[in-house]
């Protein structure tokens, strides 16, 4: 599914490639208790938050770290819709 094909209303989840801090073994702040190491390429799901199809940008949530990333649409790829489920203990 291409991100311009989306439903406003619906939960997306994207794969998404970003330059940001990481440490040593990739890993981003909140995932870490180690030294960030520098600005590096980080590539992971995040669930879509807000499209902005005129500047061609999305803010997704990251799965792993929590954290908000805005990126462009060319660093995008894999969307799907999200089907939630609640958690059964």
């Amino acid at each position: 599914m291409k991100i311009e094909d989306i439903t406003p209303g619906k939960s997306y989840a994207c794969k998404f490639r970003v330059e940001t801090m990481l440490d040593e073994f990739g890993r981003p702040p909140g995932l870490t208790d180690t030294p960030l190491a520098g600005v590096k390429m980080y590539e992971s799901l995040g669930v879509l938050i807000q499209r902005d199809t005129e500047q061609r940008l999305v803010k997704l949530q990251d799965e792993k770290s929590k954290k908000e990333f805005v990126v462009s649409f060319d660093d995008i790829w894999d969307v799907d819709e999200v089907e939630w489920q609640e958690d059964v203990l």
